[in-house]
């Protein structure tokens, strides 16, 4: 008798293991049937100019994929930015069971404005296209709508509860932060999980487990103006640039070093007077040899892997930024920015899950990027508020954010089929 129960159990679980085999191949199969119609969708969109300041055109490559989106029978909805001076943002999401709650993450935006000279589609060989924002990230956008397409043809769409999220703004985010990532947080705090479709390192064998914040900082330096040969005199002190001097050795001097932290003073003036254009990423200086500078203006950014080392970071910045050479003083400030994406052990333990999909499907084994390498992104704004999450699920390519960019064809259905079984295994 017992000897039948476990006969029995065993030819249950094969079946329902059957089962799932069978699902999945579907909807590797069904990924390739639509291939075409991907490639079709992904050149009109890159097509279309959607540099984060083309407000018409963000918005309309967020409709045109908010069709696509409805066909699933998603709720959609556009956000609209004039709160936060942008476009706005592409919301669609579907519930159904109990499942694991999962947030895609894509941006409609790329760095090429109206007057870049990269502006279409342009075939490089059979497998290779340049085009504006093909790998970063109109190909990762494609890859979600075609993932859950596959999904919803076999009727396994409605049983899921995912919500995706494409901003208009993760190339140049508006502000304020609070109202520009609003949406992209809330989504965050419903979710499980977070997918972020970036395309990473641009090597589809690797996903990010981790990002590093990117926060600006801006620092103003003042001093007594004097001749300079009265420099160091009790009435005058050191004067502003030797000040800015002594600060930023400092900090490479106290900092430096520390893994996974980066600062970088990007832009500086000083002088007699200092004046900032309307930009706020330029300006201009006027002085002499032979007066001691009254004034000196610098700005940088600040990269930690985590929330504590961004802490202590600041903390002794500010501190280095107090001890002041004689006649002088200044001040740091740290603006709002990308907090880190730290790297949890729910991070490791998705990537395993993703490597396991890929190695099945005959792709091979998927590892992490080192952090130093991958830039901010909006999958940071998940940061302590998902159990999991991994980032570089994108379309595969190289030389982003130059005229050259490119983007790998058959990436597109490789990724879109990993992440179709990703999200059936997830949400079973």
């Amino acid at each position: 008798m017992r000897y039948l129960i476990t006969t029995l159990l065993l030819i249950g679980f094969n079946l329902a293991f059957t089962q799932v085999i069978r699902k999945e191949l579907r909807l590797i199969n069904t990924v390739d049937a639509y291939n075409d119609d991907a490639l079709a969708l992904l050149e009109e969109l890159v097509n279309i100019n959607s540099g984060t300041m083309n407000f018409a055109g963000v918005e309309q490559v967020g409709f045109r994929l908010k069709e696509e989106f409805e066909k699933l029978d998603m709720k959609t909805t556009w956000v609209d930015g004039s709160s936060f001076n942008r476009s706005g943002h592409l919301l669609a999401e579907t519930s159904g069971g109990n499942g694991k709650k999962i947030l895609m993450i894509g941006h409609l935006d790329t760095v090429f404005e109206l007057d870049s000279p990269n502006q279409q589609w342009i075939p490089m060989d059979s497998n290779t296209v340049k085009g504006p924002g093909i790998a970063d990230m109109k190909g990762g956008d494609v890859i979600i709508l075609q993932a859950l397409k596959a999904l919803h043809t076999h009727g396994l769409l409605k049983k899921m509860n995912i919500k995706v999220v494409m901003t208009g703004d993760e190339e140049y985010s508006g502000t304020p932060l609070s109202l520009s990532k609003r949406a992209l947080i809330e989504a965050a705090d419903w979710a499980d999980i977070a997918l972020g479709f970036e395309n990473g390192d641009g090597n589809p064998m690797t996903v990010n487990i981790a990002r590093r914040s990117s926060v600006a900082w801006e620092m103003n330096v003042t001093g007594n103006a004097a001749h300079s040969s009265q420099v160091f005199k009790p009435e005058v002190g050191a004067g502003a640039i030797f000040e800015a001097s002594r600060i930023l050795n400092d900090f490479y001097i106290q900092l430096a070093g520390q893994e996974f932290l980066t600062f970088n003073p990007g832009f500086i003036v000083g002088g007699t007077e200092v004046s900032l254009f309307e930009n706020g990423d330029s300006g201009k200086a006027f002085g002499k040899k032979n007066v001691v500078a009254k004034e000196v203006t610098i700005m940088g950014d600040l990269r930690c892997l985590t929330v504590d080392q961004q802490e202590n970071a600041m903390k002794k910045m500010k501190e280095i930024v107090a001890n002041n050479l004689p006649g002088t003083s200044a001040k740091i400030n740290f603006k709002e920015g990308y907090p880190p994406f730290a790297p949890i052990d729910g991070n490791y333990e998705l990537m395993k899950l993703f490597s396991k999909v890929s190695e099945e499907l005959g792709f091979g084994e998927v590892g992490p990027v080192n952090p130093s390498d991958a830039g901010a992104a909006d999958i940071s704004f998940t940061n302590g508020l998902v159990e999991m999450g991994i980032d570089g699920l994108g379309m595969a390519g190289k030389y982003d954010h130059t005229i050259n960019e490119i983007g790998y064809l058959d990436a597109l259905p490789m990724q879109t089929k990993r992440t179709a079984v990703l999200l059936y295994r997830l949400t079973r």
